[in-house]
């Protein structure tokens, strides 16, 4: 068994071997290596089964009883400062590798087919590689000096990843807003990484660990200033995880494939900050008032990516406010010290949210085929709709992820999510309403996003359709060439009322009622050609499998989580996997819990959650299922003062979610314009002051010069005037003194 544990430092380096050849092929035989592609996608899936295999054996290894396992070698040692590299196995460890591998695996495999028409395909498998060794090397470092060159690893690949498609402006703007507002957190986090050594004199986290509990019990550190420490680390996962109020660039990270967004969104960055905070709560938990940030930080971030999906269009933008509402939720829960909800939660909702995202995938492929290459239009949920008859396996895989994140039972996340909400009764009641509201909003967006996909009438019209089922189409690569089975849209398609234009923040109130008509654009594609003629159909097999296989997990995966031993039919598989590290964090072990309680909050969470579903059914099923309800609802609408009043409270509800709480302004006037503003004074400064007195004593010695140019004649008669000259002078001033 230590044996084992020894050879798990080759966890993260084995799907680096796909980077490093890939790169040394585009180098040395670019043709070959291009040719070849398919192979590395399959080297890719291949060697990243390989380590997940490896960490389902580690995995049932902590499960069985092992302890937490820790392996150095020394770095560098000079005199006082040592520093040790290595790996640290133990639960968090172990659950966290899973969970990239298995995620990461279904990605790569669904990534072969979506990406099959990019001329950037292999430098896409590169990226997706070294972004998963990034990960793995994070949760596998044994000290902070390692956590943060990871760390930084892994927001380098993020910004390679989402600024995939750099040709596009608002890519190349989305990663450059992701990196710059990481830079914040990630600034933060080195800042208290030295600060903690500056108190302890070690990066080791045990040592760390132990250290800093004796120094605070025997006032032997300044408080204020370790808990600066504590949120200078804490900062960092903010940033990462997309915590409030540094979460703005988690919906722009959209613009990258879609692949790219299940992975971030699930198994890496932002479950990189998650990570963090439970790696370092021994730290955190010793400290006073951090607990609570973070609780305030988590419910804060619960309640604002909830209120901002309700309204969002672009159907990975309304999944990433989600994200960022369940991310809040996980990190709510170590806040109010339940780290074995935190990590349940973690685990069930990466699964939900993968297979959510793949989904996603696969109508925005499907969209294509109908509108083309347009994300503003094959991402748009409003020109959605009646997709279920054209990707029947697709609707029931993403209704499956839609009740699991509403918390239906028996779905994965009802069992995590209401275990949070349970511990956060006994935390505080304002936070457990809070909460318990949400869990109604999440139901009722995310059913808003379902119903709008897949029920209804498909508000796209087809004129001449030919029936040819085995048609496709392949989008643009915008790296420069056509893809493998490109159609010509100039001469397929004719968009009919695409007038509007799509700013970054929009200039229009959309009303849910009233201007549902902008909303909802009609296309109607007809070609003259019947035999280019495209046919709307399901997703590819290797497309299709992802999808399957986390069906499965979100349907059992939250089995793990439930305390069997307590009715006699087995044990809790989740805490004895986390044994060593509560045991570790001195925590409360037996988690136990009263099944009446259980089912009487379940019965209360799952009756708002179906009631979200109900409202949203009202809403949406329908609103948007024919135009011929536009004018039933317009009369509606202006019936009496009441159903006014109502009608602009739910239209300040929309501008606000809609408009992402004008967040993105507030930052935009108060913090960019002022920056550059203050940039553009330093730079008068610089050039006006600082260039302007050393470009003025150089201009003073070129005029001296010039002078003195004129006094040299080379004449020794004048030279001798001028010399008398000067001497009469000096003594008609002395004689006159």
């Amino acid at each position: 068994m230590e044996h084992t544990y020894q050879y798990a430092w080759i966890i993260p380096f084995v799907p680096l071997l796909v980077t490093i050849s890939i790169g040394l092929g585009l180098l040395l035989v670019p043709t070959a290596t291009k040719n070849a592609r398919r192979m590395w996608a399959f080297s890719s899936v291949s060697l990243l089964s390989i380590v997940m295999v490896f960490s389902a054996d580690l995995s049932i290894q902590q499960i069985n009883g092992s302890s937490i396992y820790q392996y150095l070698c020394s770095w560098t040692i000079n005199k006082n400062f040592s520093l040790e590299f290595g790996h640290l196995i133990d639960p968090l460890t172990s659950i966290m590798s899973i969970l990239i591998t298995t995620v990461g695996v279904m990605v790569l495999i669904y990534s072969d087919n979506y990406m099959s028409h990019d001329q950037g395909y292999l430098i896409f498998f590169t990226s997706m590689s070294f972004s998963t060794t990034s990960m793995l090397g994070l949760v596998t470092s044994s000290n902070l000096i390692q956590i943060h060159i990871f760390w930084e690893l892994v927001g380098m690949c993020s910004y390679l990843l989402i600024g995939f498609w750099f040709t596009r402006p608002i890519a190349a703007n989305a990663c450059q807003k992701a990196f710059v507002t990481n830079r914040v957190g990630d600034f933060g986090l080195l800042l208290g990484i030295l600060g903690f050594y500056w108190i302890t004199g070690s990066f080791e986290f045990r040592d760390l660990f132990q250290i800093l509990n004796n120094l605070i019990h025997n006032n032997g550190v300044n408080s204020l200033f370790a808990t600066l420490c504590a949120f200078l680390l804490f900062a960092g996962a903010v940033a990462k995880s997309a915590q409030f109020p540094l979460h703005v660039w988690l919906p722009d990270a959209m613009e990258g494939p879609t692949p790219i967004s299940a992975l971030i969104h699930a198994a890496t960055m932002v479950a990189a900050g998650i990570f963090l905070v439970a790696r370092l709560l021994p730290i955190l938990t010793v400290i006073p008032h951090i607990m609570s940030l973070i609780s305030l930080i988590g419910i804060i971030t619960v309640l604002l990516g909830a209120t901002l999906a309700l309204a969002q269009k672009d159907i990975k933008r309304s999944l990433a406010y989600s994200t960022m509402s369940q991310l809040g939720y996980i990190m709510l829960a170590p806040g109010i010290g339940s780290y074995r909800a935190a990590l349940f939660h973690l685990i069930t909702h990466a699964y939900s949210k993968a297979l959510l995202f793949l989904g996603s995938g696969s109508i925005i492929y499907l969209m294509e085929s109908i509108v083309g290459y347009s994300p503003d239009k094959s991402q748009n949920i409003v020109l959605m709709g009646g997709l279920t008859k054209y990707v029947p396996i697709t609707k029931n895989t993403f209704l499956v992820g839609t009740l699991s994140l509403c918390g239906i039972p028996p779905l994965a996340c009802f069992w995590s999510k209401d275990e949070i909400l349970n511990d956060s009764w006994l935390y505080s009641p304002i936070f457990a309403i809070i909460a318990c509201s949400v869990a109604g909003l999440t139901a009722f967006y995310m059913f808003r996003i379902y119903l709008l996909t897949f029920e209804g009438h498909l508000r796209v019209q087809f004129q001449n359709y030919s029936g040819n089922k085995n048609s496709s189409f392949y989008s643009i690569s915008i790296w420069g060439k056509e893809g493998r089975k490109l159609i010509n849209k100039s001469s397929l398609f004719s968009l009919i009322n695409n007038n509007e234009k799509v700013y970054f923040f929009s200039k229009k109130l959309y009303p849910i009622y009233g201007n549902i008509q902008n909303l909802i654009q009609s296309f109607s594609i007809h070609s003259d050609n019947k035999e280019t003629s495209i046919y709307p159909h399901e997703s590819d097999n290797t497309m299709l499998l992802p999808l399957l296989v986390l069906v499965l997990f979100t349907m059992f995966v939250g089995f793990i989580g439930i305390p069997l031993d307590q009715v006699g039919m087995g044990f809790d598989v989740l805490s004895k996997w986390l044994t060593p590290s509560i045991n570790f964090l001195q925590s409360n072990l037996n988690y136990s819990v009263d099944w009446y309680e259980f089912v009487t909050n379940a019965i209360y969470s799952v009756s708002i959650s179906y009631f979200g579903i109900f409202i949203a059914s009202i809403f949406y099923r329908s609103v948007y299922s024919s135009f011929q309800n536009l004018e039933l609802i317009n009369s509606f609408v202006k019936m009496g003062p009441k159903r006014i009043f109502l009608d602009r409270i739910i239209n300040g509800i929309y501008s606000w979610s809609y408009n992402r709480g004008y967040i993105d302004v507030f930052y935009a006037t108060s913090l960019i314009k002022n920056i550059r503003g203050l940039a553009e004074l330093t730079h008068f400064f610089d050039k006006r002051i600082i260039d302007g007195i050393t470009n003025g004593v150089g201009i003073a010695s070129f005029f001296v010069a010039e002078g003195i140019k004129y006094v040299g004649s080379g004449r020794i008669s004048s030279y001798l005037f001028a010399y008398l000259y000067f001497v009469f002078l000096l003594i008609f001033y002395f004689l006159n003194r």
